[in-house]
């Protein structure tokens, strides 16, 4: 047997005898719903079943979830909060909690589970971490957001949020989490521990501008779906989302990821979770052309990079944080960025896609409009020069986007060419 399988087998028996030991204390299956996300013709949905305290009130449980009470469908840039959810963020401000609940789980694997969408019932069970994860195909759902029911076997149902990308959308985001959003100077082992077991959840902050650049693109790309891309835990997505919320940042499903080992090692791959999640974005929406924002304290460049290099006409451009030096020590250990493309070998040389770096999402929100006018200039000419326009009339054309009174929200975030 291989190490792998040592570890996963070791996993399995520590959470089997967890699962009997708080079923005696007089726990149950507890369905957690995470945002699913699709276009109209599948949907794919998930969720995760745990062990949960009968006793827990909403306060000083981390796994009570926020979402939206409104009818019909709502913008993809804020599902719609009711009252109450309002008042719970409010109150959950105030709370002291420490992060380290959200990781000491037990998961029930195996479970039966029935997936209810737009009427229609589809039966799957938990894998062996719990999780739920089906492809719901033909699902009739027009686009925006939609409510969608878990019932695990012994568990109270859930109805969690779906969205459903119309085929007419061409800009969406791909935002990094840690230190990209949420300053957390992760991922070194001792102040990834302390910020998340330790710190309480609400006093992390967020990178200052980043809620206003997302807002500068989505106010005008109201339809662009919002990604969130983490080597994080699935087991942090309801204190995330709360997070988000509290902080003015857009709602979207969070592609995240699980610490325990699996079939090829006692580690997931971080570099490669973002990879094949990037992918499966571009496979299942190939319409959309991806801004995708990280940081420079890991790989995010190197990633988005080999990614726009692989699929330029899905990547509008990439805007990468960049890290103080401060920062950069507590995240690998030495002052400068820990991976950056090639120079002369990049998306950028090589296809013309833009990348921008900044301290903060201000910086980046400054930056980007000029790389993107540039980029649209050389796509008009590309094209015009292609039709037979001559390159003088291609480059009179091109100066319209420069003359006064252009809007220039709309020229500079105006989506790809």
């Amino acid at each position: 047997m291989s190490l792998a399988n040592l570890g996963m087998a070791f996993e399995d028996g520590i959470n089997k005898r967890s699962v009997d030991m708080l079923k005696r204390r007089g726990w149950r299956p507890r369905t957690i719903g995470l945002t699913g996300y699709g276009s109209v013709h599948s949907l794919h949905v998930m969720g995760r079943v745990i062990m949960g305290d009968p006793d827990a009130t909403p306060e000083s449980d981390p796994w009570v979830d926020v979402h939206g009470e409104g009818p019909g469908s709502r913008p993809a840039r804020y599902p719609a909060l009711s009252d109450n959810a309002g008042e719970f963020l409010a109150r959950t401000a105030q709370e002291a909690r420490r992060g380290w609940r959200q990781f000491f789980t037990a998961q029930v694997g195996h479970l039966p589970v029935t997936v209810r969408v737009d009427g229609r019932e589809f039966a799957t069970t938990t894998d062996r971490s719990g999780y739920i994860d089906v492809m719901v195909s033909d699902h009739g759902l027009a686009p925006g957001w939609h409510p969608v029911t878990l019932e695990a076997k012994a568990a109270e149902p859930v109805v969690t949020d779906a969205l459903v990308v119309a085929p007419t959308t061409r800009v969406g985001i791909v935002s990094d989490i840690d230190d990209t959003v949420m300053v957390t100077m992760l991922p070194r082992a001792a102040l990834a521990a302390w910020n998340s077991f330790v710190r309480h959840t609400n006093t992390r902050k967020p990178v200052p501008g980043m809620a206003e650049l997302y807002a500068k693109v989505l106010d005008v790309h109201p339809d662009a779906p919002m990604f969130y891309l983490s080597t994080g835990a699935w087991n942090v997505v309801p204190t995330l989302k709360r997070f988000m919320l509290r902080h003015g940042l857009p709602v979207g499903p969070m592609l995240m990821t699980d610490w325990g080992p699996t079939p090829t090692g006692l580690f997931r791959s971080g570099k490669e979770h973002k990879r094949v999640q990037l992918r499966n974005l571009m496979i299942t929406f190939p319409q959309i052309s991806w801004l995708l924002v990280g940081d420079d304290g890991q790989h995010d460049p190197m990633i988005y990079d080999d990614v726009a290099r692989e699929h330029p006409r899905n990547v509008w451009a990439i805007a990468i944080r960049r890290l103080t030096p401060t920062e950069q020590v507590l995240a690998h250990g030495t002052m400068e960025s820990a991976e950056l493309p090639i120079r002369g070998r990049s998306a950028a040389t090589e296809h013309g896609v833009p990348t921008v770096h900044g301290n903060d999402g201000y910086a980046l929100a400054d930056e980007l409009p000029d790389v993107l006018t540039s980029q649209r200039r050389r796509r008009e000419r590309r094209e015009q020069v292609e039709a037979g326009t001559s390159p003088d009339q291609a480059a009179a054309g091109a100066a319209v986007a420069d003359t006064p009174g252009t809007d220039h929200a709309a020229a500079t975030f105006g989506g790809p060419a």
